[in-house]
């Protein structure tokens, strides 16, 4: 049995005069929209993998809000796979695609939903409470 990949990630909110938004990302190798997340770095904490991996995606610093969720899938080569996000206010840096990203931007929650495109993104999208 092959050994469970760990990766977190974020789904970071922002309020604009519309209302709520969130940041999607596109990665062009999958050619899928979803929340910007990454494999932990050999001893590294969950928590801060988050961080990273949101700002090596998109340029923007972000702080953790509270935590929101863990996914549980097989990857791409068929290994079991745990992504733990959590809620993310940007605090800094400057909103621009890097890695494997080739679009990070922000998009109304529901406008988010249509353009996810896996169903356990928008379960995460689900569970944010914007009352």
């Amino acid at each position: 049995m092959s050994e469970t990949v760990r990766a977190a990630g974020g789904l970071v909110v922002r309020e604009d005069a519309n209302g709520s938004e969130i940041l999607v990302v596109h990665r062009p190798a999958y050619d899928d929209w979803s929340f910007p997340k990454g494999k932990l770095e050999p001893g590294e904490r969950e928590e801060d993998a988050a961080i990273r991996e949101v700002e090596e995606e998109t340029g923007l610093r972000c702080r953790l809000e509270r935590e929101l969720a863990t996914t549980r899938y097989r990857d791409g080569r068929g290994r079991p796979k745990t992504v733990r996000y959590w809620i993310m206010a940007p605090e800094g840096g400057r909103l621009a695609p890097a890695n494997e990203i080739d679009v990070a931007r922000f998009v109304p929650v529901a406008e988010a939903h249509d353009l996810l495109t896996y169903d356990r993104d928008r379960d995460l999208l689900d569970r944010l409470d914007f009352a």
